[in-house]
């Protein structure tokens, strides 16, 4: 896990989501690691997990049934999306830091790691402990959430003319039939 919190760390210098993980292997050690690049990649779907995933097999040559025979640290339980990948490599165990209790695949949220019905191809489910270096996983997440998030899009202003129209929408609702703003019911 301390490769994992690394890999957050390293993140979260670079302003992304400070999440990190590594893939280790029984006899190999570590075989891949990786940290999220949502922000630099213009990606939401580039997560730590998915970014150690290609790099393991598109860059480092990694047959994917090395995958098969890791253990996945990572600071974060996985997303719905990469715990459903992680399944599908039929990765042989899960342990993360903190849960993620909005999009958590790993018993937070949905139990995709376990439930029978989760793989519509019958991959066979992996086991998954969390709470492992859970406070320091956390606690790099509040930094990152602390910060003011420079990619953050802009918020718009109304012009005048757009307050103007609204203005004007909302007076002429007033007088529609049934209408909440003091509009009248039509005669029967």
């Amino acid at each position: 896990m301390d490769l994992a919190l690394s890999e957050a760390a390293a993140a979260l210098e670079a302003g992304e989501v400070p999440v990190g993980c590594v893939f280790a292997h029984p006899a190999r050690g570590v075989i891949g690691r990786g940290r999220n690049n949502t922000v630099a990649s213009r990606n939401g779907t580039r997560h730590a997990e998915l970014e150690a995933i290609d790099r393991m097999l598109d860059v480092d040559g990694v047959p994917p049934e090395s995958v098969a025979e890791c253990t996945l640290y990572v600071t974060v339980e996985p997303c719905l999306m990469c715990a459903s990948a992680l399944r599908q490599l039929r990765v042989s165990r899960v342990v993360f830091g903190a849960a993620n209790d909005k999009f958590g695949g790993c018993g937070s949220v949905l139990s995709l790691h376990a439930d029978d019905g989760a793989s519509a191809a019958g991959d066979p489910p992996y086991p998954a402990v969390g709470g492992v270096r859970k406070a320091e996983a956390v606690a790099l997440l509040r930094l990152f959430y602390a910060q003011e998030n420079q990619n953050a899009p802009q918020p718009q202003k109304r012009t005048r003319k757009q307050l103007e129209l609204g203005a004007e929408a909302a007076r002429e609702t007033q007088h529609l039939p049934g209408s909440e703003r003091g509009g009248r019911e039509p005669d029967s």
